[in-house]
């Protein structure tokens, strides 16, 4: 019996062995089959996990490309500054201070070694001595505490930084851009979680010059408009990286992995346009503005023979150093009181560029494109004769009249009917040319596509297609109602008439260069189409001289050949005609026998108690840029005799300004009677580096001369 009892408990305990062995096994191979999961399919997630907790990966910003105008001068730079960031976890691991908190805040935050060797440098030398473990910086401040050290620092709200410093992301940058003063003082706080990195600002050393061009960056130094938009791919650096160990507070391991790898810089963009012929378009474009009290000024300056944009301007504009805030105080005021969607509404208003992006009825500088086409159809020649009676009777049933329809010009010649700007002349002309062949050749001057400037937001014109249109349609289209263009569209289409009659695709770009000046990539000009015969080209430039001299009086420069057409147009505003508010215009190149430049001047709605006929509002304007363009080019003026006396009785000669602060070069130019291109507000004290004309040149009384600073 016994023996039988005992044979059933070894049995029993052998089956117990067997079973406790199975689960052994069972869980061995469980725990292998988890390690392997762990290790070989999840092991590289788990390995990033782990390169997250102990070391920190901080982006360094490449510098953004130089911005050069077309003699190398520059218009837009980055400068080295300091921006700080925050890793939110490591700020809220050093709410540990030492002795206060517990061992397992200890371990937690990576301080188990820095525990042992504290209690044993008390055990052996007393809690009075020192030694290299007690030497280990400890953050001892609360996330509250130091969000009133930076607070304070960086001159923000305290609520703002706790918020930012406690938030749950990997990081977050606190305030970019901080003076070398506040970097310092961060340094030495050291904060916990808190890092001064080198970062790079987007800097126009002109303010608010060609903003229109060359646009802006956002925060992160992406462009938003202009060139900085459009060549953004070439202006953007590749960020560099600093890979190194860190501890739990962020501080990086004196043994630890520290990988650096160098930032690339973008690549620089030279422009088309000249900063000189730039400043006397921005001078030119606000005085008419003020002068009239207009809404809006636009000026573009062309080189027809490339398509080269020599200036665009369009007042009023804004700052790209600080482009949400409006330079007119007024309207600062009233943008404090918007609302978020109308806020953003004004930014994009205030952005927009009219030059490229907006597109208006014409008026009477339409008037050469209808002569190009009618000279190039052989629908009219310089014989071809028109009477005027004041109403164009050719639609019965229209009650379309000339604009001097009080006292009609009579008979004239095709030269004259320019001159005089007489809609009864071009509707006859527009008639002889044809609703299909007048399409064909607007199309043909680019006028129903985009120009190709590499420019955002451009817009398109709008031309009637021929089926759609009618005998009336045709008249007014050819004095420059019905239609709408943009005003880089007409600079197009006008500078191929001066050309020879090749229309240009303009360009606002003319290199690629790296830091070192050595060329990347070129963009040659464009020739998109033969347009209209060089005879015809010829023929139009003699028509728009007599123009510009015996029509527009107010555009004639002696010796300097101007030729062009003036325009007011009444302006449209939701499909309707509106009483009393124009937009005028002229449209000229110098020199007639030569043309070097095209100049395009719009203003919109100026005062029409002060005046608002183109001839009177921007012929001048644009005459004076030419005038100017064409001394800065030192083109010969030839005088007639007549002329000649005229002249040598109202020249000056230019004084010596180099050296001169800017109150003292003005105050010279004045007593001269001279002006200076210096319209907007700087330091009285800054001084003249160079002027052009140079001194001792001898020029009309009143001429702008151009003051470069320092």
């Amino acid at each position: 019996m016994k023996r039988r009892v005992k044979s059933i408990t070894n049995l029993q305990n052998k089956r117990r062995m067997l079973v406790f062995l199975l689960c052994f096994f069972l869980a061995t191979i469980a725990l292998v089959v988890r390690l392997g999961f762990i290790q070989i399919i999840h092991g590289e997630e788990y390995k990033k996990q782990a390169m997250e907790n102990w070391s920190r990966d901080i982006t360094i910003s490449a510098k953004r490309g130089t911005i050069y105008d077309a003699r190398g001068k520059k218009l837009a730079v980055s400068v080295n500054s300091s921006t700080v960031t925050c890793i939110p976890a490591d700020v809220k691991k050093g709410i540990q201070s030492g002795e206060k908190e517990n061992e397992s805040e200890e371990d937690e935050a990576g301080g188990f070694i820095t525990s042992i060797l504290k209690k044993m440098n008390k055990s052996m030398f007393g809690s009075g001595k020192s030694t290299a473990a007690e030497s280990i910086p400890i953050n001892t401040k609360s996330p509250e505490e130091t969000a009133k050290v930076l607070s304070e620092i960086l001159e923000m709200d305290y609520e703002d930084v706790l918020k930012k410093i406690t938030a749950d992301y990997s990081s977050v940058i606190l305030k970019r851009w901080i003076t070398d003063e506040q970097a310092q003082k961060i340094r030495e706080a050291e904060l916990s979680g808190i890092t001064v990195i080198e970062d790079n600002k987007r800097v126009y050393p002109y303010g608010n010059f060609a903003p229109y061009v060359l646009g802006f960056t956002n925060t992160d130094q992406d462009g938003q408009y202009g060139v900085e938009a459009t060549f953004n791919e070439y202006l953007t650096g590749i960020p560099g990286r600093t890979v190194v160990n860190t501890d739990a507070s962020g501080r990086e391991l004196p043994f630890g992995y520290n990988e650096y790898y160098e930032p690339k810089d973008g690549l620089g963009v030279v422009v088309t346009i000249d900063e000189v012929i730039q400043h006397y378009a921005e001078s030119a474009a606000q005085k008419v503005l003020k002068d009239y009290n207009a809404k809006r000024a636009t000026i573009i300056a062309m080189d027809p023979n490339n398509g080269d944009i020599l200036a665009m301007s369009s007042k009023p504009d804004y700052d790209p150093n600080n482009p949400k805030e409006p330079l007119d105080e007024t309207i600062k005021q009233e943008w404090d009181i918007l609302s978020d969607e109308d806020l953003m509404k004004a930014w994009y208003d205030m952005w927009r560029n009219p030059a490229v992006n907006d597109i208006y009825e014409p008026g009477s500088t339409f008037k050469l494109l209808t002569t190009a086409i009618a000279l190039e159809e052989n629908a009219a020649t310089l014989q071809s004769t028109y009477f005027c009676d004041g109403f164009v009777r050719q639609i019965p049933g229209e009650n379309i009249k000339c604009w001097r329809y009080y006292r009609p010009h009579g008979q004239q010649t095709l030269s004259e009917a320019i001159q005089n700007s007489c809609n009864d002349a071009l509707a006859e002309i527009g008639l002889d040319i044809g609703k299909d062949a007048f399409f064909k050749y607007l199309k043909a001057f680019g006028l129903e596509e985009k120009s190709g400037i590499k420019l955002n937001g451009e817009a398109l014109g709008l031309l009637k297609k021929p089926s759609y249109m009618k005998d009336v349609d045709v008249v007014t289209q050819s004095f420059g109602q019905g239609v709408a263009v943009s005003p880089i569209q007409l600079v197009t289409a006008v500078a191929a008439i001066a050309n020879g009659g090749n229309l240009m695709e303009p360009r606002i770009v003319k290199q690629i260069i790296d830091e070192d000046g050595n060329v990347v990539e070129n963009f040659d000009p464009v020739v998109r189409r033969k347009v209209i015969s060089e005879e015809t080209s010829k023929t139009m430039l003699s028509i728009m001289k007599d123009a510009a001299e015996a029509g527009t009086k107010q555009a004639y420069r002696a010796g300097y050949r101007i030729g062009g057409k003036s325009g007011t147009a009444q302006k449209v505003i939701d499909g309707k005609y509106v009483d009393g508010k124009f937009i005028s215009s002229f449209i000229g190149t110098a020199p007639i026998d030569n043309p070097k430049a095209v100049v395009l001047v719009m203003v919109d709605e100026p005062d029409s108690s002060i005046g608002y006929y183109g001839s009177i509002v921007a012929g001048p304007v644009a005459a004076d840029l030419l005038e100017n363009i064409m001394k800065y080019y030192d083109v010969e003026p030839i005088y007639t005799e007549e002329e000649l006396g005229k002249v040598e009785a109202q020249t000056v000669e230019v004084p010596s300004l180099l050296g001169l602060t800017i109150a003292e070069a003005t105050d010279k130019l004045i007593h001269a009677g001279l002006e200076s291109n210096i319209t907007i507000e700087v330091e009285a004290d800054r001084i003249v580096k160079s002027q052009f004309p140079k001194a001792g040149e001898k020029v009309a009384k009143h001429s702008m001369i151009t003051l470069i600073l320092n």
